[in-house]
């Protein structure tokens, strides 16, 4: 009886002492219905941008990047780590770029998202070292339907994994030493928008091989425990062949180029969540893999097939656990559709790239706000003329003052965002005990600018903070409100104009005049960017 009680007493011990340093570094956490970030034991929102493919390849290329990032009002850069300048020559590791990168943000007051440029970045493998690309018979290529071969890594080569999981290894536990204390470091993408060119799957004799096995029984297991909560897309590629559970690939799928991509997209999954859990076995830090997005008239191959895509998100979850969430990377309009179908089920949201247009910062924030999503990230986020300018820093200061707000109120069902332009200029939200229309700032006919063919983009955050009490903050928006019950009106009580000072509101300017048309509404007009906080009462 001592012996077995014993042993529990050290397993718990042992468990504590583990789940205590898990807590102790970067992590996610459920809160609500929704995933935070949490940094040095309190919750993170990420304000980011990723820098441009080479911008860190030397503190040189650096020097004048630092100042405009913060002067945008970033906290945190998303930067590329390459195994080719890591690892140079086979089994020698250099890291001072890393140290260099990890010591000047904390110098800027910044976190860091590392990219991991290992086997693949943007479907090629143009980032692995000059002896792997050399060495194609140790480390073997994708090959076409026509047997040629091209400069992407087969993820069915041991070789090719245990190469990329070494050095990533390496550098997870140069990480871990490094910078455990001070967390800098704060989330690990894994490699970078994966997929398969020119053609759906890879022809490479390892991957024929492994096409004409049997369906592995692990993405069996996960179909048939899942069958309910399968995304319905692919449900329905399994459904329409019979829903069977033996047979090799085309058996259990059917033939055709969706087969090619769900066979491929397994073994990309399955070689990624292999290299994030040796990474995460030596220090376990948020990981997450990105997706380049597929064009509806685009067939797999002419897209990079078998990326972790919302229509194979079974697939990449089924083939492991140590990446913790799927995201996208968007250089396509169609921004709501895309994040509707990557927040299935409970996928939490993080844009680690958007293509740095006009929209990216009223995007950013909507999705903090109708998606509660980590954070958001524009590309080459270095490449502007006068960064005090951009909107990205008045929309990044806005979200900075609301972050604790934010964060406590997250999923919890008491925050929304919009996002308005000429063609979608009106939303309705149904917030506590009332209904908001929010409307473009143009949709007013003495607007400045009503009459222009194209209208700017803009988007707001409402959080209820108490009964009959909301933050409203963003740019370029008319609010007016009803009661939920009905027969009753809505007023305004109160509007302020204010700012958050160590945490704390502080009222700047007192409205309820013309600036709320006598009482009709809230406006934050296009060009301003404010945090108004109103509170309203109804009557009969």
């Amino acid at each position: 009886m001592v012996s077995i009680l014993k042993k529990i007493f050290l397993l718990s011990a042992l468990f504590g002492t583990h789940l205590g340093i898990c807590q102790n570094i970067p992590h996610l956490q459920k809160k609500g219905n929704k995933t935070q970030l949490i940094v040095n034991q309190n919750p993170f929102l990420i304000r980011g941008g990723e820098l441009g493919n080479s911008s860190a390849t030397s503190m040189e290329s650096m020097e004048p990047i630092w100042s405009r990032l913060t002067d945008m009002n970033l906290n945190t850069v998303l930067t590329p780590v390459y195994w080719e300048l890591i690892e140079p020559e086979e089994g020698k590791f250099d890291f001072n770029l890393v140290d260099d990168l990890i010591l000047r943000a904390r110098k800027e007051n910044l976190k860091l998202v590392f990219l991991w440029f290992g086997s693949w970045k943007n479907s090629m493998s143009s980032h692995t070292p000059a002896w792997v690309k050399r060495n194609q018979k140790k480390y073997p290529r994708v090959k076409d339907d026509k047997n040629k071969s091209h400069e992407i890594l087969t993820p069915f080569s041991e070789n090719n994994l245990q190469a990329d999981l070494n050095a990533f290894k390496k550098l997870m536990a140069h990480i871990k030493d490094f910078d455990q204390k001070e967390q800098t470091v704060i989330m690990i993408q894994v490699e970078n928008e994966i997929g398969m060119l020119p053609t759906a799957r890879d022809y490479h004799s390892l991957a024929n091989e492994a096409f004409q096995k049997p369906v592995p029984n692990e993405l069996i297991k996960y179909l048939e425990k899942n069958k309910e909560k399968l995304v319905p897309e692919f449900l329905e590629i399994w459904k329409k062949n019979g829903f069977k559970t033996k047979g090799n690939w085309e058996e259990i799928f059917g033939k055709g180029l969706h087969t090619d991509e769900i066979f491929m997209a397994w073994y990309f999954s399955k070689f990624t969540n292999q290299v994030a859990k040796a990474g995460k076995d030596v220090y376990p830090i948020p990981m997450f893999v990105n997706a380049a997005l597929n064009a509806p008239e685009k067939k797999p191959g002419q897209y990079p097939s078998a990326g972790p895509l919302p229509h194979l998100m079974d697939v990449w979850k089924a083939a492991g656990n140590a990446i913790d969430f799927l995201s996208p990377d968007f250089y396509n309009p169609s921004f709501k559709q895309w994040n509707d179908l990557f927040t299935r089920q409970g996928n939490p949201l993080f844009i680690p790239e958007h293509k740095f247009d006009e929209t990216a910062p009223f995007k950013g924030l909507y999705a903090i706000g109708h998606y509660e999503a980590i954070g958001f990230s524009p590309f080459s986020i270095e490449s502007v003329a006068d960064a005090k300018k951009e909107p990205l820093g008045k929309i990044y200061n806005l979200i900075e003052q609301l972050t604790p707000t934010i964060e406590n109120y997250k999923g919890q069902g008491k925050m929304d965002g919009v996002l308005l332009d000429k063609e979608n200029n009106t939303q309705i939200i149904k917030i506590g005990d009332y209904e908001f229309t929010f409307k473009h700032d143009y949709t007013l006919n003495w607007s400045d600018g009503a009459k222009a063919e194209i209208w700017p983009m803009s988007s707001a955050i409402i959080i209820e903070i108490a009964k009959d009490e909301f933050y409203v903050s963003g740019s370029g928006i008319v609010v007016t409100f009803k009661p939920l019950k009905e027969n009753l009106n809505a007023g305004i009580l109160k509007t302020d104009q204010g700012i958050f000072e160590n945490e704390k509101w502080k009222t700047i300017r007192h409205f309820n005049g013309d600036q709320t048309h006598q009482g009709r509404h809230l406006r934050i007009a296009v060009g301003d960017y404010e945090i108004q906080k109103i509170k309203l009462y109804t009557y009969e």
